[in-house]
C-alpha cells in the first residue's frame, strides 16, 4: 500500500501536539513521514519528549509564518503520494490514514484529489464540517443572522443539514484532516500563501476542482477532533484573518459584482451587527474584539495599498 506523509503546523498548542503524534505512533498503518513545522511558539510545545521527537522531521521556523505558508514548508520535505494534513487538536485512531489510502486508490477513488474523513468532537458527538463553496449571499446572511434560517436564499458554508453518516462527493473538507495527492499538491503550487490563516483550503479545493480533481468525505473511517486549537485566545486576531482571507478569496474567485457586494458586507454592514450582538450579549470583550478586529484590518488595507502603489 502507498503510504502518506503527515504535516501538523504547530503554535502554541501546549500538550495537544504530543497527544496528536502519539496517537500517529499508535495507529501507523499507511503513514510515512511525519513533518512538524513550528511556527515560533512560545509554549516550549515544540519540545517534544525523546521518543516523540525521533519520530518527526521537527523544523522550528523561529516565526508565525502563518498557516498556508507553514503547509507548504513541510509538504517541501514530503515524499509519499499523498500528504495528511493535520491539526495538532486531531487524534488518529485505526485505520484512519490506511482506509483514505485505500479509498484514493480505489477506482471510484481516482477522480478525487482531497479526501476528509469523519471527525469526532471533543463530546462524542459527529461534526458536520464539510463545506460548501460560499458566494456572496452566504456572508449577507450570516450578517443578518439569517442563513440558517433560509439556506435556499443564503448559501450556508458548513453543511449542517448533512448529517455526515454516509459517504458523499462534497466542495470542501476541513483542513483539521485534510488529504491530498502530493501531486496534485505540487501542480497547483500548494496553499496560497496570502492566506495567512483561514480559506486556504478552500481556496486550494476549488483550485483543484477547477482542475477536475474534486473531494470526497469518507463516513466509514474516523479520527477525533476536539476543535478549537490555540486560536480560541486570540479572539480580535482570529476575527482579522478571517475577515481578511474572506476578502481575498472574493476577489479571487468571485465575479466583481459580487467581491464589491461581499465587501460591502464584510466592511459596511457586519461591524454594526456583530457589535449589536455583543451588545445584546452585554459584552463589552467582544465588542472590543470587533473594534480591534477591524482596526487591524483598516491598517491592512492601507498598508496593503502602500505596497501595491510601490
Amino acid at each position: 500500500m502507498p503510504t502518506a506523509d503527515i504535516v501538523i503546523v504547530n503554535w502554541n498548542s501546549g500538550s495537544m501536539l504530543r497527544e496528536c503524534i502519539q496517537s500517529i505512533l499508535d495507529h501507523r498503518d499507511g503513514v510515512g513521514k511525519v513533518v512538524v513545522v513550528d511556527n515560533g511558539s512560545s509554549d516550549n510545545s515544540a519540545q517534544l519528549p525523546q521518543h516523540l521527537a525521533a519520530a518527526c522531521d521537527i523544523v522550528l521556523a523561529n516565526e508565525n509564518l502563518g498557516f498556508a505558508k507553514a503547509c507548504n514548508v513541510g509538504a517541501s520535505r514530503c515524499q509519499s503520494p499523498y500528504i495528511l494534513f493535520l491539526n495538532p487538536d486531531a487524534r488518529l485512531i485505526e485505520n484512519s490514514v490506511a482506509k483514505a489510502i485505500s479509498f484514493m486508490e480505489s477506482s471510484e477513488g481516482q477522480q478525487y484529489g482531497i479526501c476528509g474523513i469523519k471527525l469526532i468532537g471533543k463530546h462524542g458527538n459527529i461534526e458536520r464540517h464539510c463545506a460548501n463553496f460560499t458566494d456572496p449571499s452566504t456572508y449577507l446572511g450570516q450578517a443578518l443572522g439569517l442563513g440558517g434560517r433560509f439556506p435556499r436564499v443564503f448559501t450556508p458554508h458548513f453543511m449542517r443539514d448533512f448529517d455526515h453518516t454516509h459517504s458523499r462527493p462534497v466542495d470542501q473538507v476541513i483542513g483539521a484532516f485534510f488529504f491530498v495527492r502530493r501531486s496534485l499538491f505540487n501542480e497547483l503550487s500548494g496553499f496560497d500563501e496570502r492566506y495567512f490563516v483561514y480559506f486556504e483550503e478552500v481556496d486550494f479545493a476549488l483550485r483543484a476542482r477547477k482542475r477536475g480533481a474534486a473531494t470526497y468525505y469518507i463516513a466509514d473511517t474516523t479520527a477525533y477532533h476536539y476543535g478549537g486549537g490555540t486560536s480560541e485566545n486570540v479572539k480580535a486576531k482570529r476575527l482579522f484573518y478571517s475577515l481578511r482571507s474572506r476578502l481575498q478569496y472574493a476577489r479571487e474567485h468571485f465575479s466583481t459584482p459580487g467581491f464589491l457586494m461581499t465587501a460591502a458586507i464584510t466592511l459596511g454592514l457586519e461591524p454594526f451587527t456583530r457589535l449589536a450582538q455583543a451588545g445584546l450579549r452585554g459584552s463589552l470583550a467582544d465588542a472590543g474584539n470587533v473594534l480591534h478586529a477591524y482596526v487591524m484590518l483598516a491598517k491592512s488595507a492601507v498598508a496593503g495599498g502602500q505596497n501595491t502603489s510601490r
